[in-house]
């Protein structure tokens, strides 16, 4: 697939999806939801990619939230319920993509842009990041997700205090609810996500991909459910060679050479 919306780049293990539509401050619409997962069914393919960073290209924007000139054209029913639920799909496939993804929020992060970093593993902002979901403002409600993995992440008063009044909030304050896991200045930014990526790169691929799913999987079931959850994924990585790997070199008191089998 030939990209318009998306920049993909690769650095050792690590691949990097920038959006890029800064006419628009790198607002998404369909289609560019569909290059992501373009590029995420090649990835999942290459062993020799071990995790993913989400972000937008320039400085000014992570994304700016979905495209409203393409929104404001309005829609019948009909289209909008095939592809906001093809769209939902995709941010599902994001957060339980098998390797680590990612969000390097280096600018404005709206709407849509919020609900982008919401599908992802961790979120790293800069100290200038602004967030929000002010899509009660334009007379709708977030629809990839937002309203519900916001209050799964900071809890229901406070995500309907963000998404009931439609506020933007800063990068700070989103560390402090915990919307986002590291605040960083901007300077900063590509030296901190380059530094987590390779630390979590480092790590055996089966253990990484078995600890999202014990965590995503959990999340939606009862403690004793996710308790078997975790024995399942705890066995799987057991039986692995990255295992043996893994223990064999803690005795020998060396670093391991994880190979993702």
């Amino acid at each position: 697939m030939e990209y318009q919306d998306i920049i993909v780049t690769r650095e050792g293990a690590v691949a990097t999806i920038a959006v890029n539509r800064p006419a628009v401050l790198n607002a998404i619409r369909y289609e560019t939801m569909v290059e992501i997962q373009d590029v995420l069914d090649g990835v999942a393919k290459d062993d020799a990619v071990r995790v993913v960073v989400l972000t937008g290209a320039g400085d000014k924007a992570f994304v700016a939230g979905g495209d409203i000139s393409i929104m404001a054209k309005g829609s019948g029913y009909l289209d909008v319920l095939h592809t906001l639920p093809a769209g939902q799909q995709i941010t599902w496939n994001i957060e339980h993509f098998p390797k680590p993804v990612i969000a390097r929020i280096n600018g404005i992060a709206l709407g849509g842009g919020t609900e982008l970093a919401l599908c992802c593993d961790i979120r790293v902002a800069a100290d200038t990041a602004v967030m929000g979901l002010p899509e009660i403002n334009l007379g709708i409600i977030p629809g990839y997700g937002g309203t519900q993995r916001l209050p799964r992440i900071v809890g229901a008063g406070m995500a309907k205090r963000l998404i009931l009044t439609g506020e933007h909030i800063s990068a700070q304050e989103a560390y402090r609810i915990g919307l986002v896991d590291m605040v960083v200045p901007k300077a900063e930014l590509d030296e901190a996500v380059a530094k987590l990526a390779a630390r979590i790169a480092s790590k055996g691929p089966i253990a990484l991909a078995m600890a999202k799913e014990a965590v995503n999987m959990g999340l939606q079931a009862d403690l004793r459910t996710g308790l078997s959850i975790e024995a399942r994924c705890f066995c799987l990585c057991f039986g692995s060679e990255d295992r043996i790997e893994g223990m064999k070199a803690f005795l020998e008191k060396r670093k391991p050479e994880f190979k993702g089998k």
